[in-house]
């Protein structure tokens, strides 16, 4: 395999676009790495807490070339059940966003 070729994902999205899922991503790194799927597994698997727990404490994880994953805040608002039409009070909330970096967007085309 190429250095810089991506695996082949099995899944397709409903949209028609193709899936990598987390554990061709364990493999594909520990094939690049000529680690063991267990060290890539370990490895995949911390980042994401770490990323978890920054975004938890309110931080922003920014990775230079990449992106910054962030949260944002989404206003309380009225809503309406379908089934009934009662009005109801959704509460504010915190999510989590991703802002690709200019040199991510300009690599995909």
């Amino acid at each position: 395999m190429e250095g810089n070729a991506l695996i082949t994902s099995n899944l397709i999205s409903c949209k028609g676009e193709k899936i990598m899922t987390k554990a061709e991503l364990i493999s594909e790194l520990a094939s690049r790495t000529g680690s063991t799927t267990a060290a890539a597994n370990e490895a995949v698997n911390t980042i994401i807490e770490i990323v978890k727990d920054a975004l938890k404490d309110g931080e922003n994880v920014s990775l230079k070339g990449f992106g910054v994953f962030e949260t944002a805040e989404r206003a309380a608002r009225v809503g309406r059940n379908p089934q009934t039409g009662e009005t109801l009070q959704i509460p504010s909330c915190r999510y989590p966003k991703f802002s690709p970096s200019k040199v991510l967007k300009e690599s995909l085309n």
